[in-house]
């Protein structure tokens, strides 16, 4: 069964709810989303609520995708750029696929389901998005059209001792 993605879905507590949770559940998994397990719903909370912000002011769009149960299953927030040289492209963050949906092939669709949200968006022509080095994230992306654009060795601290690449990929839309 595949997820149903949404575009700009309505922010309700649920969903609210529901992100927190498969944010804590992907972190606590090993995946790599801006925390290092363990961690508590209660920790992730401050960083949701500034993505959400930026929803609420219009600097961010998000892609839900939920289970054949109505769960949040997957995530990605397109953050637009503010800079008026940059606006041609978007940023995707927070992209995220609930462990129980690995190896489904969701994180494919996901994936496709964040270019076709962002070739609907007027003016933009590429996505970004920056990912952990170490996990083969890139060939993940990679097999989903992005290109490697570039890479800054150690600057990823995950624990003492254990500094990862910071990698950025580029999806061209046109």
């Amino acid at each position: 069964m595949a997820l149903t993605f949404t575009f700009d879905p309505a922010v309700t507590p649920a969903l609210r709810d529901g992100i927190l949770d498969l944010w804590t559940d992907v972190t606590n998994a090993g995946g790599a989303v801006g925390f290092v397990a363990p961690v508590t719903r209660e920790s992730i909370r401050p960083e949701l609520v500034k993505q959400l912000a930026a929803l609420a002011g219009g600097g961010a769009r998000l892609l839900v995708g939920r289970d054949e149960e109505g769960r949040v299953a997957a995530t990605a927030f397109l953050m637009f750029n503010t800079h008026r040289l940059r606006t041609h492209w978007l940023w995707v963050y927070t992209v995220m696929v609930h462990p129980r949906c690995q190896g489904k092939g969701y994180g494919r669709d996901l994936m496709a389901a964040v270019a076709d949200a962002a070739r609907g968006l007027d003016g933009i022509e590429a996505i970004r998005l920056g990912c952990r080095g170490g996990l083969g994230l890139e060939r993940f992306y990679g097999s989903c059209g992005y290109k490697e654009v570039g890479r800054v060795p150690g600057a990823i601290r995950v624990a003492p001792g254990d500094d990862r690449d910071d990698v950025t990929m580029l999806l061209p839309l046109l």
